[in-house]
């Protein structure tokens, strides 16, 4: 497991293996170490010299001395996460000395080819038309970059190795040590190659995807979540060894931490240039999974964390409410269309559930973060078709949303932001009947937008709430979902 990216083979809903860049070791040292730098050479950056803002400090790099010292913890560090873990050490680790051409042209190399970056592509232009990131923005540079900035050390589970770098002084590098042989002991207890497989299904290739399907599209994601934040509690823990507390025993400290990672820290720059939705999509398996498994851990102990991984979380809801997974919710299954014959005359670009992570940033997005925290625990399922008419690869994405939420009420209210946000998204967006003296500030029924993309239907029917963007006949679309029965892969 790399602090960028999932095991190597793993799939996220939104994001390929690599897209999935890990800077949660990296902002948890900013978080806990003071003026430390988590990949400079351990000396804190000076603002007393008047060149230190115009020269970038030559990058330190590790003696001989120190590598067979950094090598050495390895093995002490290890039993520390062992112990920490409850999980069993049944044998040793690997350990190389890599450079940051090295680890950035491993990542890229996955990131080109692993099979989830055909989703990613597909998944790119969704995100956009949702509004969750700029229309022009080339999102595979950045995440380039990114890596080069935030490196902070993987392990590899086809090789059984924990890569060091050979630019960070080893003291910097033994908090990370902890987390990554976290990762190292995760895939000895269940291959995590395999483990993360197991929830690989690209629903484009499903001819009638069910409730369950789109419910399980995030289950990649609330994996990563559960060896992330296992691997972060241990970073952690190993991090309070000289004040003698622990997350399990300070449970309070999780709070402060998880804040800590999304701000970042002052030399991380290309993540400052993110975008919310990514810097949120980025630190996901990090911040909610340490908010997961350190409630897990509290209430059920290190036991209980370790048995994640025979009944793990399938959706981001679970891994951002924790209570939910604890009590053993099931939702109950969304009504699903019938795709072929509804899309027969479009090429599908991308289908997949929308869970509510992906709500709570939407929100967040055309409202307000505090907008966002008070609807989205009302999020109850959702799912997304993103099609083009057949021989017309130029023309507006067509999309069909569907959300369902825990009343009608909550229906209606997460209908008018996304109704609000339309003037964000669109250059034009003119609701059709409505005089521009006379706006409605209420939601009920159907609406309809005209803009420079096509049509856009918004409607309610109970707690179902149906979008309908640039396709023709979107009251039929509409209509459809509302009297389509419940749709559920469970015999």
């Amino acid at each position: 497991m790399s602090e960028f990216a999932g095991p190597r083979g793993g799939k996220t809903s939104k994001f390929p293996a690599a897209g999935r860049l890990a800077l949660g070791a990296v902002l948890i040292l900013g978080a806990l170490g003071g003026s430390s730098r988590a990949q400079g050479g351990g000396a804190s950056e000076t603002k007393s010299n008047p060149t230190a803002d115009k020269l970038p400090a030559a990058e330190h790099k590790i003696s001989p001395k120190e590598e067979a010292e950094l090598f050495r913890s390895v093995d002490d560090i290890l039993q520390f996460a062992s112990t920490e873990t409850g999980l069993p050490k049944r044998q040793s680790v690997g350990r190389r000395l890599v450079s940051r051409d090295e680890v950035v042209a491993y990542l890229t190399k996955h990131m080109d080819e692993d099979e989830d970056s055909q989703r990613f592509r597909r998944s790119e232009v969704v995100l956009k038309k949702f509004g969750l990131i700029p229309k022009d923005f080339d999102l595979r540079p950045f995440l380039i970059g990114l890596l080069r900035e935030q490196i902070a050390g993987y392990y590899d589970p086809a090789t059984k190795t924990v890569n060091l770098l050979d630019w960070v002084a080893p003291e910097q590098q033994k908090p990370v040590l902890a987390h990554e042989l976290t990762h190292a002991l995760q895939d000895q207890k269940v291959d995590m190659q395999k483990w993360m497989k197991g929830t690989e299904t690209d629903l484009i290739k499903v001819e009638s995807p069910t409730s369950e399907d789109f419910e399980l599209d995030e289950a990649a994601e609330a994996r990563q979540a559960v060896v992330e934040g296992q691997a972060t509690v241990s970073l952690i823990d190993y991090q309070l060894i000289p004040a003698g507390k622990s997350v399990a025993k300070s449970p309070q400290i999780v709070e402060s931490i998880r804040e800590s990672m999304l701000i970042g820290t002052a030399d991380s720059g290309q993540y400052q240039k993110a975008p919310l939705f990514l810097k949120e999509a980025i630190t996901f398996p990090y911040r909610y999974g340490l908010g997961f498994v350190g409630e897990v851990v509290v209430k059920r102990g290190k036991a209980g964390a370790n048995a994640l991984f025979d009944h793990p979380p399938v959706t981001t809801r679970q891994i951002m409410e924790p209570e939910t997974y604890l009590s053993g919710e099931k939702l109950s299954p969304m009504p699903v269309v019938d795709f072929k014959r509804l899309f027969k005359d479009y090429e599908t670009v991308d289908v997949g559930g929308f869970g509510e992570f992906d709500t709570f940033m939407l929100v967040g997005q055309l409202a307000s973060r505090v907008e966002a925290q008070k609807i989205y625990p009302a999020w109850r399922g959702g799912y997304y078709f993103a099609v083009r008419p057949k021989g017309k690869p130029a023309a507006p994405l067509g999309l069909l949303y569907v959300s369902r939420w825990a009343s009608a009420e909550k229906a209606a209210q997460f209908a008018a932001i996304y109704a609000k946000g339309l003037t964000q998204r669109y250059l034009r967006a003119v609701e059709v009947g409505v005089e521009d003296s006379d706006p409605k500030e209420d939601f009920s029924g159907g609406r309809t937008w005209n803009t420079e993309e096509g049509p856009v239907l918004i409607e309610t029917h109970t707690d179902l709430m149906v979008v309908v963007e640039s396709l023709e006949g979107a009251g039929r679309l509409a209509a459809a979902v509302f009297g389509a029965p419940a749709q559920s892969g469970t015999p």
